[in-house]
């Protein structure tokens, strides 16, 4: 459970706070995590998956944003559009038609993954796009010699260029995302503060840890992330708390709250840290940058 708060009030005069202000929405005392140093070097990356078998519950958001934040503190990023929907493709403004996408690559081993990147209008971002074709290629990969293991070859091929990849993952527990927990070595996973997306948790974690024993002994489970956050409501609150309850430190203290900027932001095909950079959302995701370079789990 939760620490127990006292009534100790703020006092003006003195400019003591109290307690209960100084706890964020996770039940844990309220940091402002140091901005990262500039790297004197770059690569080769560190790959983490965003992952969550259910829908709807931020992780291309979360790609998008955590991908530009991280660029903004110098950082070479390397977003990977893994889902058919291409939505990720299609909220950093990039072509997926008529180009050559991840699933080309999967299907490939002569095209040059190089040859799929595509710059974005954030400097120090990269995405390699993806399209509904790629909603075909778990029925070419089934019959492959380690197929669990094609994306992870692919991505080796251009680690060196980057420090952080980003794998935004489709909905489902199915081969493209148990080649994505191959190739990585952290998972983050995004949950919105709603109870049937609690439920689905347990299951993904049993999925990592059997990928962890089967094919990937490094990956790590960098943290729990509450997205669509909303205080105003006893259903919000009481899901956060459950999950720290269950799950502890791996829940990250960084909570994205619900705003309508994010699919405002979407339309604009732009990262909300460049549509409304002073807005409460993209302070939220500057701090969640910061807080994933103080776990270790980014350069």
């Amino acid at each position: 459970m939760r620490p127990h708060v006292t009534d100790e009030t703020h006092d003006p005069a003195d400019g003591t706070a109290s307690l209960e202000s100084d706890l964020g929405p996770t039940g844990r005392p309220l940091r402002d995590f140091p901005e990262p140093p500039p790297l004197t070097s770059h690569g080769p990356a560190r790959i983490i998956a965003l992952c969550n078998q259910k829908g709807g519950v931020g992780k291309t958001t979360t790609t998008i944003n955590l991908g530009a934040t991280l660029a903004e503190y110098g950082r070479r990023v390397l977003a990977v559009d893994f889902d058919p929907q291409g939505a990720l493709s299609a909220g950093l403004g990039v072509q997926t038609h008529d180009v050559p996408t991840i699933y080309d690559l999967l299907l490939s081993r002569q095209l040059d993954p190089a040859d799929t990147i595509q710059h974005t209008g954030t400097p120090n971002l990269d995405v390699i796009p993806a399209n509904i074709d790629l909603s075909a290629a778990e029925v070419h990969l089934v019959t492959e010699v380690a197929r669990e293991q094609i994306l992870a070859s692919v991505l080796r091929r251009v680690s060196a260029d980057y420090d952080v990849i980003l794998i935004d993952c489709q909905p489902s527990l199915g081969l493209l995302t148990v080649n994505a927990l191959t190739a990585s070595h952290g998972v983050v996973i995004p949950l919105e503060c709603e109870y049937f997306a609690l439920r689905g948790v347990a299951l993904l974690i049993e999925t990592i840890d059997k990928v962890r024993d089967r094919l990937n002994p490094a990956i790590e489970l960098d943290g729990i992330l509450a997205t669509m956050y909303d205080a105003r409501t006893l259903h919000s609150r009481e899901v956060l708390e459950r999950v720290v309850d269950a799950f502890g430190d791996k829940v990250l203290e960084t909570v994205i709250t619900r705003t309508v900027k994010f699919p405002d932001a979407t339309v604009a095909a732009t990262p909300i840290t460049e549509f409304a950079p002073d807005h409460q959302a993209s302070r939220s995701y500057r701090q969640l940058a910061r807080e994933l370079v103080d776990r270790g789990a980014v350069a």
